[in-house]
């Protein structure tokens, strides 16, 4: 005759938790990602025999178990300091258990990290920051940590108080050069009403194929790409989108002509001057998603776009900016410039890139919409409209 255990026989987990775990901020010093308390119990006598996987649920009931099962396989959940142990592990009774808790993915983007970058000005309303290549600015799916936003978080802890740790606009992550990020929510509004109202000059430098000896405007609706949605394109129902390029200096590399130019924004959509660079027939040189057709391969492993000047008022209660940065070239920029054989534009030069531009009224910009230039919407497969204006 076969027998079979009856629950009586089994461990009450409805009340497994009279088994009482402490907490203590006891973290392991590079574990920079935990900071969560440490949770600590002892597995009674009742649960000998039992999967362990079982027993963490009813000791940790906070926790679902698939989260449980995440920590258990990454080695942060301990058995009398066993780690990365299966969830069929065979419990004893007496050992003690160690939880390091890890915050979700989406409250990592909190945590404060050390991150280098370089501020190029600081008052008491806003920084501006000097971002280097290869930083991401905001924490996103497979960039939870590490970014601009956590280093802010790490180097001035109070901008926790403000929306998106202060930042106001963003550069693609291979992108280097100025932003500006406010230390107060109410200077982050006025900044942001100052980028909807054309009263931020943002210039960028970049060096693209082909010769452009004249000056262009291109106005173009930019949106998702219908062929690849991880990237951006010219679309009929795209946002509006102006870009000025002024020719600056030719050159070659690998036997093809090249153009430095100065690019100034009139508004900020994503990818905005690679699409309409590579649009007008000039794609950035380096650019590894949006290749220009016949671009050979040069020593840059990303697109020579570096965002130089950047003048704004950060109370937004004066007509004349009272804040003026500019950000020299790095060094990978500048040497592919010397490759090019054109001179590396020094501090003098890039404080004069505004006078290539006159100042606009707002009224020659006033059909572009007071958009946030992060927020794109889903783009319809629509007919394609760009017109590309050369200036005598």
């Amino acid at each position: 005759m076969t027998s079979s255990s009856s629950n009586k026989d089994r461990p009450d987990t409805r009340n497994a938790t009279v088994a009482d775990y402490s907490r203590t901020a006891d973290v392991p010093q590079n574990d920079t990602m935990t900071q969560l308390p440490v949770l600590t119990t002892r597995i009674e006598i009742q649960w000998a025999g039992q999967r362990l996987d079982k027993a963490l649920s009813a000791l940790f009931p906070e926790h679902t178990r698939a989260r449980l099962q995440d920590w258990l396989q990454a080695g942060r959940i301990t058995v009398d300091g066993k780690g990365e142990l299966k969830a069929s592990y065979k419990l004893k009774g007496g050992e003690e258990i160690i939880l390091r808790p890890q915050p979700p993915e989406h409250m990592q983007s909190l945590m404060p990290e050390p991150v280098e970058f370089e501020v190029v000005h600081e008052d008491d309303q806003c920084l501006v920051i000097n971002k280097p290549a290869g930083l991401v600015v905001h924490p996103a799916a497979g960039h939870w940590s590490g970014t601009l936003m956590n280093g802010l978080l790490h180097r001035y802890p109070e901008l926790v108080d403000v929306p998106r740790a202060g930042i106001v606009h963003r550069l693609d992550k291979d992108t280097t050069g100025l932003m500006v990020v406010a230390r107060q929510p109410d200077t982050q509004q006025n900044l942001i009403r100052e980028m909807a109202k054309r009263r931020i000059r943002r210039i960028y430098l970049a060096l693209v194929w082909g010769r452009m000896t004249q000056r262009r405007t291109v106005e173009a609706a930019i949106g998702r790409d219908p062929r690849n949605r991880q990237k951006m394109a010219v679309v009929g129902h795209g946002k509006p989108a102006v870009t000025h390029f002024h020719p600056l200096a030719l050159g070659q590399l690998a036997d093809l002509p090249v153009t430095l130019l100065a690019c100034k924004l009139e508004t900020g959509r994503t990818h905005q001057i690679r699409v309409h660079a590579l649009h007008a027939g000039f794609g950035l040189v380096g650019d590894p998603a949006y290749r220009q057709r016949g671009a050979r391969p040069v020593p840059l492993d990303r697109q020579a776009l570096h965002a130089c000047y950047l003048a704004f008022c950060a109370d937004g209660l004066v007509q004349e900016w009272d804040t003026r940065t500019i950000a020299p070239l790095p060094e990978d920029l500048s040497m592919l410039l010397t490759h090019a054989g054109i001179a590396v534009p020094d501090s003098e030069a890039l404080l004069n890139l505004p006078d290539l531009w006159p100042m606009q009224s707002e009224l020659q910009t006033a059909h572009l919409a007071d958009e946030d230039e992060d927020d794109f919407e889903e783009d319809e497969d629509g007919v394609e409209i760009i017109y590309v204006r050369d200036d005598e």
